[in-house]
Parts: structure tokens; sequence; C-alpha cells
């Protein structure tokens, strides 16, 4: 492709230098107005990467559990109930960054975090997070580097709040129709489709 960018000298030409208030943002330590975004926030996509590749987890919870502020510097994420793959975790094992961003529905920014992360097994640790009854199997302990606030313009620009812009119901195709095209009728289709409410209600924590 033409006029492709092939150097750091040519992207500051062409992007120019952020202001203050892009920069003076980012801290290394969860403030008091920061830790009240995580604490309100129910959704965080975890970035990580190993070497098998790149990964982007989609995390939810109850605002204030999806991620406890331990202190400024130490974040925990219970790994709740999902589908077993465990790339997440694969990858903090081998190599230990992690990116999250956090969303806070209605609020336009977004929470930006960058540190280092470990997988506990305690079981005190484990038990605090219990829900209904059932503990994760394991907490994401992260070291925290660096935070801050992301401007509202994606999320206006997505209409990400707005209920106008949500997809009809049925206008997408169903988990179950997708797995039952790759793999050729062998799994997924119309009882996966339907039996899902069921599971879920099962196997939420």
């Amino acid at each position: 492709m033409p006029d492709m960018i092939d150097s750091i000298e040519a992207l500051e030409a062409l992007y120019g230098v952020p202001n203050d208030a892009s920069t003076v943002k980012e801290v290394p330590v969860i403030t008091p107005e920061y830790r009240a975004m995580i604490e309100a926030s129910p959704f965080a996509a975890l970035a990580t990467s190993g070497p098998e590749g790149l990964d982007c987890s989609p995390r939810g919870d109850r605002p204030g559990e999806l991620v406890r502020v331990a202190d400024e510097r130490t974040l925990l994420m219970p790994d709740r109930r999902g589908n077993n793959r465990i790339d997440s975790l694969r990858n903090i094992l081998r190599d230990p960054r992690v990116g999250l961003m956090f969303l806070i529905p209605g609020h336009g920014n977004a929470l930006r975090v960058n540190g280092r992360a470990r997988v506990s097994a305690s079981p005190a640790l484990l038990e605090s997070f219990a829900v209904e009854g059932r503990a994760p199997r394991s907490v994401i302990v992260i070291a925290v580097e660096s935070v801050y606030f992301q401007c509202a313009r994606a999320v206006i620009r997505a209409r990400l709040w707005e209920a106008g812009a949500q997809v009809a119901p049925g206008s997408l195709p169903t988990p179950g129709r997708i797995l039952a095209s790759l793999s050729e009728g062998k799994v997924g289709g119309e009882p996966y489709d339907s039996g899902w409410a069921a599971r879920a209600k099962e196997t939420m924590w």
C-alpha cells in the first residue's frame, strides 16, 4: 500500500505534540478520582500478550466487584466462570504485562490501567470474592504502573449508550448458528441457543 508510515518521526510529524491535558492525566497510582471510576464500572476489557499472540477478554461483574481496589497500586480481578479457554491466564503466566479498559454505562469517559499481573489461588482471597456461595477459581493480582482516563470522543461517535443505536433483536447471527456453520452442524444450532439462558443461570458465578 502506498504512503505507509514507517517511522516514529513521520508519525509524530503527522500528529504533532499532545497537549497538557493528554499527558498530566496519566499517573502511576490509583487516585481517589480514578478509584471512583473503577468502582462504578461493571465492564472492562483485559488485554494480554503471550507466545501464541494477543488476547483481549471481556470481563463483567457487579460494580465494585469487577475489580477490587486493594490499595493505590494494586487491583484484584476475580476470574469468573467462562469458556475455560483461560487464554488471559496462560498469557499472564508467560508475560505479566496487562492492559485494562473500563467502561461505565451512561458515562462518556473510559478508564485505562496498565500494569503487571500474577494469578493467585489463595483460598482466603477466592472466598472473599464468592457470590451465591461460589468462589472464582483464581484472582488476577495487578500491580498498577499507569492509570489515565480516555476522553469521550470514541463513546460519542459510537453512540454507545444511546438506546436508538442498539441493534434489533435477531438481526445478527446467533452463537448457535455461528457454531453450527463452523462445525458443519456438529456443534451449536438451535438447541444451543434455546438452552443458553438456563446454562448461563447455572454457571454465572
